[in-house]
């Protein structure tokens, strides 16, 4: 939370996030990224003690995930990582954090003064 109130900004790449475990995600990505989402609607940012706003960058054939209590699934209109730097760029003046392990996306996001977790950061 920032010193005004504001719940942080927590911004997953879903697709990446995903990726990070061998667990069969690809053989069926949109149930996939639907375990991803309820994992982050149950568990949210683990060691953030504070209020924190979750969206689930989702992008091909994960589009159709539908948000739940917790979690707002926003599907990219095209690459996922230009929408999540966009999504970053809109919210300059709130804490901002992106969950991803992709390296020149985590150089895109902290120039524009985010922070960066690996896929850990919210997968426990």
């Amino acid at each position: 939370m920032d010193d005004d109130g504001t719940p942080l900004l927590v911004i997953v790449d879903g697709a990446n996030v995903v990726g990070s475990v061998p667990d069969g995600w690809w053989r069926d990505r949109p149930a996939a990224a639907r375990r991803l989402r309820d994992h982050l609607a149950t568990n949210g940012l683990p060691g953030h003690p504070g209020p924190v706003e979750i969206i689930l960058v989702v992008e091909g054939a994960s589009r159709d995930v539908e948000p739940v209590p917790g979690v707002h699934v926003d599907p990219a209109p095209a690459d996922g990582d230009d929408h999540i730097v966009t999504l970053v760029a809109t919210a300059p003046t709130r804490p901002r954090l992106v969950i991803t392990a992709d390296r020149e996306l985590r150089r895109r996001v902290t120039e524009l003064g985010a922070k960066v977790a690996g896929p850990r950061a919210v997968r426990g």
